[in-house]
């Protein structure tokens, strides 16, 4: 009988102790947010929030107002809604809120890397220094010469006027933009003298476009295998990609390339002095060609396919650029060659500006996550002071809770290329209950978290657009077809998708 009785309230311990693991009995202390577990133990609302993040925090806005706290697949998430409170958490030390303990989990799920202790202070300053100022109009005049390579190769002589061509948007988008980037980072293939130079940059098209299409298999993947819950067929294949990007970037093959950036050749050297074994140096690499081409290329689509939608936009930026070139002695005729675009030329663009920040506004929506290693309070515009708890995470939508606010941005599902720039070409503020906003679009991020390489991604988009433009007429196949939904699954994870691909013509205008 005792031994029963020692049974069962082992049993009994158990089952509580599992209980508590799961959240069960946590109830909200006083002046924290409100509390909404779910109904399911552990998992809370993590399907719901993987179905459709921005519906999910829609109606937990609704339901509880500017800050609350769920719980999502074992961890309990505060969400505040409150742009006004953004400066505070953004600002705050790391002892409090810490943004690396979250991300080195996330890129040793996804990209097989696990991040090192040195410091970050360092990784940043190379960012900074290759990514920015010099550095970045080195990169520039590499991605515009790859540009060039990728789009006017195989065009043919002569100044006749060219045929119309049909492709996919999205596709031709995103493989051009990604194929040039990759390639001003990464290098190119060596000719080892002028004769075998054709040889090589034809090798550079083969090979950079098989790169992309492995890419965009493993992009498709990505949201599933950020959560976890990819089936085993998709698990398979992901670690197949991730053993594929792990060769294909090594740093045994990039020792047999031409023109690598210093931000990947520095880098590389930072980790090597840190003792890094090069197999995690090779998982780096991956790591750092989704970060920077993973959203440019889908980013170019938007912009382009808004433009087209929106004659007035087009008009107005097609005119922009034009007068850019004619004032730089670049202006485009019969007969003449790809056209040069230099970083100068581009910092000109106060329309094309706008019109970026506006795609941006609509179709980026990342998710910023913060780790509460301390006790903190948070005070609302409102007053009112709420306690975050240890071991909680705070999260920012920016997307949902700032770029779609009416208040912050009248009719806020309309582009309008303009929206950020005032008519004699200065950015424009904006504002919320009379108060001006610091943080009104946030695509990149902010604070410790924010993009390193926001800059040198605006640049890749600009010159892709701006060559676009400047050498081609453009229109949709179907100008009646609307633009295509978003894929909801892709919330929080940067620029948005289209569910589906959409027709377009171009044609050389001279």
């Amino acid at each position: 009988m005792e031994l029963w009785a020692t049974l069962l309230c082992a049993l009994v311990a158990s089952l509580l102790g599992g209980l508590y693991l799961l959240g069960a009995f946590r109830s909200r202390r006083p002046n924290e947010p409100p509390l909404d577990k779910g109904v399911i133990p552990w998992l809370g609302y993590l399907l719901d929030f993987r179905k459709n993040s921005s519906e999910f925090l829609k109606k937990m806005r609704r339901k509880h107002g500017d800050i609350f706290t769920v719980l999502i697949g074992g961890y309990y998430f505060t969400f505040v809604m409150d742009p006004f409170c953004f400066g505070a958490i953004m600002k705050e030390s790391r002892s409090k809120l810490d943004f690396r303990s979250f991300a080195s989990k996330l890129v040793l799920q996804v990209f097989g890397y696990k991040p090192i202790q040195a410091s970050q202070s360092t990784m940043h300053a190379l960012s900074m220094k290759h990514l920015t100022g010099d550095g970045l109009s080195l990169l520039t005049k590499a991605t515009m010469g790859n540009l060039q390579k990728l789009m006017f190769s195989k065009l043919s002589s002569g100044d006749e006027k060219r045929p119309w061509q049909e492709d996919n948007l999205f596709h031709y988008c995103y493989s051009i933009v990604f194929r040039a980037g990759y390639l001003a980072l990464y290098g190119t293939e060596s000719h080892g003298g002028v004769d075998n130079e054709e040889e090589a940059n034809e090798r550079d098209l083969v090979n950079s476009n098989q790169l992309f299409n492995e890419f965009r298999k493993y992009d498709l993947l990505f949201p599933c295998l950020a959560y976890a819950m990819l089936p085993l067929k998709d698990k398979l294949e992901a670690e197949r990609l991730k053993r594929f990007f792990w060769s294909t970037l090594s740093v045994r093959r990039s020792c047999q390339k031409d023109n690598v950036s210093g931000w990947i050749s520095d880098q590389d050297q930072f980790l090597v002095e840190n003792g890094v074994p090069e197999y995690m140096r090779d998982r780096f690499r991956f790591m750092l060609l989704w970060a920077s081409q993973g959203n440019t290329g889908p980013t170019a689509f938007w912009l382009l396919l808004y433009l087209m939608k929106h004659p007035d936009a087009m008009r107005a930026v097609k005119e922009e650029v034009e007068k850019v070139l004619r004032e730089n002695g670049h202006e485009v005729k019969a007969g003449s060659p790809p056209t040069d675009i230099t970083r100068g030329m581009l910092n000109q663009t106060p329309l094309l500006d706008s019109a970026l920040e506006e795609t941006l506004r609509l179709v980026a929506a990342p998710l910023l996550v913060r780790a509460i290693l301390q006790e903190m309070s948070l005070e609302m515009s409102n007053g009112t002071e709420y306690v975050l708890r240890q071991g909680d995470r705070v999260a920012l939508f920016p997307h949902l809770s700032v770029q779609m606010d009416p208040e912050i941005h009248p009719e806020p599902h309309k582009f309008k290329y303009n929206r950020f720039v005032n008519p004699d070409g200065t950015k424009k503020d904006f504002y919320k209950d009379g108060k001006r906003l610091k943080y009104f679009n946030m695509p990149w991020g902010a604070g410790v978290s924010i993009c390193p390489g926001r800059f040198f991604a605006t640049t890749e988009i600009k010159l892709f657009v701006f060559l676009m433009l400047a050498h081609h007429d453009l229109e949709l196949v179907d100008g009646e077809e609307e633009i295509p939904a978003i894929d909801v699954s892709r919330w929080g994870f940067g620029t948005m998708q289209p569910v589906r691909d959409v027709r377009f013509r171009y044609r050389r205008r001279f």
